[in-house]
């Protein structure tokens, strides 16, 4: 038996092993988890078992993913949306219950069925199947740049929806083990209760967690904020499990009242390292619950749960998606994304094995096609077009008339210049180039933006720029400049890909976000990277030097000599406290000095000695007493000499140590 401290320990280190090699097969974390919890389970190695500790530390993921879930609830993105989200996503988690009620009184009544299910259970299972799977759906669209096209935004406002129903079924699903004969009062009761405790939180909450957080953030100290968060989230999580209900309605509503103040933000980066960290521990619980063997055993059966289910949950999610108004291939794309289990049905099935609704033999099967569905799901979503061209008999007529359009608008242009991405900035560039009588051609992916630019006047098209008929189309081989205008490095690399091997000649400028992508852009082809963290600099500088009385010739001077060293003046800067954790997947570039001392290994030697650029730091400055000294190769160190390093994080830490040691 494992102390609480081994169990911990056990349960991180296999977390972070498992998230490493899922993250090096490009599969999403979540599933990692799951994959350590099955092999170090009690049904596999048994080097953990699923009791107290573990079920605790699992619900406390639960609790912070309900909070973060809350912080997202907006009132006025919902009613933009209400009619996918209250219209199209109520009908998906009505109907799948409903179909998932009507196949288990179907089975039920088979006479010789070992399947023996009444309707709580079958309620309780088509809750479960009803939620698909928001953090890998959301991931996949936002690679694919699919979250403003039109089966992406209504796939968004299913997930919505999935995650509010999941509160009422946290709350239904509990009181339906209760006897039949009071399960009306049960549930009239509990949600009694549910109405009491929401309205004394939503009240009184709305009264004082404005003022409360104001008058803790004026303390102006981050451990104070972030104890306070922990206070509020497991508090009203506590107030709502005092009552009978489930942790998770407390914290949801917790998120929901802070999402209507300003530390909204603020409060979503704190809570966000514990939410992933508890999630993931909740999903390794629920991993150790699948039995293996038994699995391998009924292999049939859960080949028949995996498919079955998935199969009927497209064609339900198509189906109605269509009745809503989509085309064939919308509605198709539509039910394929969405075809696989979710996060929260983890949850709801969890709560199902709690109440003893369903047989642990049909739970564990459920629960190993649930996973394997989820693994199949990032192929099905890569897949998709595919899938929708071979079987939708009007998509191609539909892609072809998309693409004839775009090239009759750019048939009679020469020399054009090719817009891909018509939000702010693309239509900035797109006034600029008409005020100067050049022609263009914009490709947009938001049909609602490219129906009024166009009704507008404006040479916007409905369009992909990272595909070849889409730039074919545009007149790619007739086109004067490419210009990319939304910072995405993934998308930007493959239309770079694409232009090159089209029109090799083509100039193709790009914007980024700042510049850790700089050279990975150049190195791809791009002729221009505009860095709009470091041209806003350039900007604000320029104007400041102009009213501080600099002539505007040099202001301008300095400025295009910024440009033409690629920024190499204006690249990394000095980290704070306030300043967001390095993403593990980019290699920020950073400032920092380090102070030599007397019996430092740097002091008395050339900076060519030490050899700092092996690391793949350099040095930018050398400040000694209130001078600078020349960086040059030749230049010596002395003791009490600030050395000012520019590198990535590691870099920065190898350079600083060859130069103390």
């Amino acid at each position: 038996m494992l102390s609480g401290l081994e169990l911990t320990l056990l349960l991180l280190g296999c977390a972070v092993l498992g998230v490493v090699a899922f993250r090096m097969l490009h599969l999403p974390p979540m599933l990692g988890y799951l994959a350590v919890g099955i092999i170090i389970g009690p049904h596999a190695l048994g080097l953990a078992e699923n009791n107290a500790i573990t079920h605790a530390l699992g619900e406390f993921g639960v609790v912070f993913l309900m909070f973060s879930i809350g912080l997202e609830f907006s009132l006025p993105q919902l009613m933009s949306m209400r009619r996918i989200v209250f219209g199209l996503g109520l009908a998906q988690v009505v109907a799948t219950i409903a179909m998932a009620m009507l196949l288990g009184w179907i089975v039920g009544a088979q006479a010789h069925s070992w399947l023996k299910l009444n309707w709580q259970s079958s309620f309780a299972l088509g809750g479960a199947l009803a939620m698909s799977s928001t953090a890998i759906v959301s991931k996949m669209l936002t690679e694919r740049l699919e979250l403003e096209t039109q089966h992406g935004r209504r796939i968004l406002g299913i997930l919505l929806f999935q995650d509010l129903a999941v509160v009422p079924l946290l709350i239904l699903i509990p009181s339906l083990a209760q006897n039949p004969a009071s399960l009306g009062p049960t549930l009239a009761w509990a949600g009694f209760k549910a109405v009491v405790v929401l309205a004394v939180l939503l009240v009184a909450g709305q009264k004082w967690m404005k003022r409360w957080f104001t008058v803790v953030v004026k303390r102006r100290s981050q451990e104070l904020f972030m104890l306070n968060l922990l206070l509020v989230t497991l508090g009203a999580a506590w107030i709502t499990e005092r009552a009978g209900l489930s942790l998770a309605l407390g914290a949801f509503v917790a998120g929901m009242l802070i999402s209507e103040t300003p530390y909204k933000h603020q409060v979503e980066e704190d809570i966000k390292p514990f939410r992933d960290v508890l999630l993931g521990l909740f999903f390794i619980t629920i991993g150790m619950l699948l039995n293996v063997g038994l699995v391998v055993q009924n292999w049939w059966l859960v080949l028949i749960l995996l498919v079955g289910p998935v199969l009927l949950k497209f064609a339900l999610i198509a189906g109605l998606a269509k009745a809503f108004g989509a085309t064939d291939g919308i509605a198709m794309r539509t039910g394929l994304a969405l075809a696989q289990a979710g996060e929260f049905g983890f949850v709801l099935l969890n709560e199902t094995s709690g109440a003893r609704l369903i047989d642990p033999f049909v739970i564990q099967l459920v629960l190993a096609s649930m996973v394997l569905s989820m693994l199949a799901a990032p192929l099905i979503i890569a897949k998709s077009d595919q899938i929708v061209m071979k079987f939708s008999s009007n998509e191609w007529m539909l892609q072809s008339l998309q693409l004839t359009q775009i090239a009759t608008r750019t048939m009679a242009s020469q020399q054009h210049v090719i817009v891909a991405g018509f939000g702010r900035s693309g239509q900035s560039l797109a006034t600029l180039l008409g005020e100067e009588k050049i022609p263009y051609q914009a490709l947009d992916l938001d049909p609602e933006r490219v129906m009024e630019a166009q009704r507008a006047g404006a040479q916007v098209s409905y369009g992909d720029a990272s595909r070849r008929e889409s730039l074919v189309a545009a007149g790619i081989y007739r086109a004067a400049a490419l210009v990319i205008t939304y910072a995405n490095t993934q998308s930007a690399l493959k239309v770079l890909h694409l232009a090159h091997e089209l029109a090799p000649a083509l100039p193709v400028i790009v914007r980024s976000h700042d510049d850790t992508d700089l050279e990975t852009l150049k190195n791809a082809g791009a002729a221009e990277v505009v860095p709009e963290t470091l041209e806003g600099s350039l900007m604000l500088a320029s104007h400041a030097l102009v009213m501080l009385g600099v002539p505007l010739r040099r202001v301008v001077h300095r400025v295009q000599s910024a440009r033409d060293e690629r920024y190499g003046s204006l690249r990394g800067y000095f980290h704070g406290a306030n300043d967001a954790a390095d993403d593990p997947e980019h290699e920020y570039v950073r400032l920092h000095s380090v102070t030599l001392a007397e019996d430092a290994g740097g002091a008395g030697r050339r900076l060519d000695e030490l050899q700092l650029h092996e690391v793949g730091a350099e040095v930018t400055m050398i400040r000694r007493g209130k001078g600078r000294v020349d960086v040059l190769p030749a230049t010596v160190l002395a003791a009490g000499d600030v050395v000012v390093l520019r590198g990535t994080a590691e870099a920065v830490s190898r350079a600083e140590s060859r130069l103390l040691r």
